[in-house]
């Protein structure tokens, strides 16, 4: 019966690919076609293993020069996804173009292999990069924590929705350069209450990892606030910037 009221769906409703409108036969949960699954390339190693970026070649995980330089705040952070091509198109929908059906896909694309690192860090409650209270009026909505909704339940780990928040009006970071998202992004975060956070694992998620200068920032506010540890994931990973 079951089998049969799929079908019928897909009669009224035929799954397209998100990106090319490809029909996709058995499409499952994703809808993304096997060609533009293809240009959607994975993160893999090697690769820092404190910020997760990938490195061009083959060798061994080996902390970059600006992890040396510099330590985050943060454990380690890892994505799923290359921030290029289908990848960006497909965020850039979900996000500016408010088609947030398409937070299903990019959650999932990311759940599965990114479920082992996400294990072994034992993350106690998943937080949310917040926006601020005018963006969020704006969008409508906050990527950060539709994701979360979707790796809350894909990995079993409670989502804590207004841990933090954005006390101050920060341009969009995507004009700017990385010393300028550093300084426009500090001081514009803090914990709603300390005891939600101290002494546990954090699990601080996002849509993507341009330069790391928010997910760096939250951490540090995050661990000031008595955290235990934290680690970050996102959908996508820039490798230039």
């Amino acid at each position: 019966m079951n089998k049969f009221f799929a079908t019928f769906l897909d009669v009224l409703f035929p799954p397209l690919c998100h990106l090319c409108r490809a029909f996709i036969p058995d499409a499952g949960p994703v809808h993304i076609c096997p060609a533009c699954r293809e240009r959607m390339p994975a993160v893999a190693h090697p690769l820092c293993p404190v910020c997760g970026i990938p490195f061009l070649g083959v060798g061994d995980d080996h902390v970059c020069g600006a992890c040396r330089q510099s330590k985050p705040d943060f454990a380690a952070a890892r994505a799923a996804l290359i921030y290029e091509g289908e990848c960006r198109e497909l965020i850039h929908a979900y996000k500016y173009r408010y088609k947030t059906h398409l937070r299903r896909p990019l959650a999932l694309l990311t759940a599965a292999p990114l479920r082992d690192f996400v294990a072994a860090c034992a993350p106690e409650l998943i937080v949310p990069v917040p926006l601020h209270v005018r963006r969020l009026r704006e969008r409508g909505f906050n990527q950060a924590v539709l994701l979360g909704e979707t790796w809350s339940r894909e990995w079993g780990i409670p989502l804590e929705r207004g841990a933090m928040r954005r006390i101050r009006w920060t341009e969009p970071q995507i004009t700017l350069t990385a010393a300028q998202r550093r300084d426009n992004v500090k001081g514009a975060f803090d914990v709603r209450d300390a005891a939600v956070v101290k002494g546990r694992r954090v699990l601080l998620v996002d849509d993507v990892y341009t330069t790391g200068s928010t997910v760096k920032e939250c951490a540090h506010v995050l661990t000031a606030a008595g955290a235990g540890e934290v680690v970050v994931v996102t959908v996508a990973r820039a490798v230039e910037s």
